[in-house]
């Protein structure tokens, strides 16, 4: 049985009334909470999320920001993230003990933060250690469930963004001589590999064989990817940037960095969500774009730049299907459910995790 699975038979499900409404009623009473509420109900939106919700988010951004925002929420009580679990997770893990963070939807998740469970975190870092001792400092990408950032944070690492991760992997190079990146490998090796740190030299741990694949001798690895990966971003390719180039020869390629090494080494550019939408913004009107991130996003671009012609790089994209697991229907339910005093969907990290997850976020605000 899957995390999501185990999650719909635990948690209750969307009443069938819901479903039968038509898109004004529910929009209707989405509003209607949203109005009757006020200060106390505050809705993060990530950039992911598909317009029929995002519509109601009081602000957009990605998951560290929005986390971020809600604990700055002094009279929010309430805040129904909409986004994925592992946001919710570090939402809850950054607000008051007296603020509560719900998912309107507990089957809206991450692959890529599932890629990296508790028990093969733990598993690894005893073989890892067996071969390079005390060596190595853990980081994990805030794309990750609580109980790896509290791992992190208890081994004394810190998570990093797409943002700042060349940063944080330069801070953890002055605490310990290698570093062990989690669970995103792309983004670890993008990273390093600007950072001047040569391929060979980084070597990638397999969870499910439970071994480490390496071109070098052991002593001169420096880098320790796990294998995870964004099963959105996975999906640009080097044939998709061939095609553009030879469709659209005078067009610009961004790309988000959980994409494969070989997309971005091809790509003009290549940055965080906020550095790709800051990018089409402050470009020309008549400039020409590929992006290659979440198609909700491209699409919401898109539709807010007519002045310039911009297309998906793999035009056969679908979007994220565990970020569109929140509709209308899961959000109208959970702000009335909420209004009328029987929330459910609750995000709960347990204290002692919360406290170490917190100890890996801290260390990266600090330096942020």
């Amino acid at each position: 049985m899957n995390l999501f699975e185990t999650m719909e038979q635990s948690t209750p499900t969307l009443p069938e009334r819901y479903k039968e409404m038509g898109i004004e009623e529910l929009e209707r009473r989405v509003q209607h909470v949203k109005q009757h509420m006020g200060s106390c109900l505050f809705l993060p939106g990530h950039h992911y999320q598909k317009e029929e919700v995002i519509q109601f988010a009081d602000v957009r951004g990605d998951s560290l920001k929005l986390a971020q925002l809600s604990a700055s929420q002094q009279e929010a009580e309430a805040i129904v993230f909409l986004g994925v679990h592992f946001m919710a997770e570090t939402a809850d893990i950054l607000t008051r003990e007296d603020q509560h963070v719900y998912l309107p939807d507990m089957r809206a998740g991450c692959s890529m933060a599932d890629m990296a469970n508790i028990n093969q975190t733990e598993k690894a870092w005893t073989k890892l250690m067996e071969k390079f001792d005390d060596t190595i400092l853990p980081l994990t990408y805030v794309n990750s469930t609580a109980a790896i950032k509290a791992f992190v944070g208890k081994h004394g690492g810190a998570t990093v963004t797409s943002s700042n991760a060349a940063g944080m992997i330069e801070w953890a190079f002055t605490q310990k001589e290698r570093i062990l990146f989690l669970p995103d490998q792309h983004l670890g090796r993008n990273t390093a590999y600007d950072l001047g740190i040569p391929l060979e030299q980084m070597a990638v741990w397999d969870p499910i064989l439970e071994e480490l694949i390496h071109e070098v001798p052991l002593e001169d690895v420096k880098v320790i990817l796990w294998k995870g990966h964004c099963s959105v971003h996975e999906n640009f390719t080097v044939a998709n940037v061939h095609q553009v180039r030879e469709d659209y020869p005078d067009m610009k390629i961004i790309v988000h960095p959980e994409c494969s090494r070989e997309v971005v080494s091809l790509s003009d550019e290549a940055g965080s969500t906020n550095y790709i939408i800051n990018a089409i913004e402050n470009a020309p009107p008549g400039s020409a774009w590929a992006i290659g991130t979440e198609m909700n996003l491209v699409n919401r671009i898109i539709q807010e730049h007519p002045e310039q012609h911009i297309i998906s790089l793999n035009p056969r994209m679908c979007p994220c299907l565990t970020m569109n697991r929140i509709d209308l229907p899961h959000l109208a339910w959970s702000l009335e459910s909420i209004a009328d005093g029987q929330p459910q969907n609750l995000i709960k990290v347990e204290s002692e995790m919360a406290l170490d997850a917190k100890k890996a976020l801290d260390r990266m605000l600090e330096r942020a």
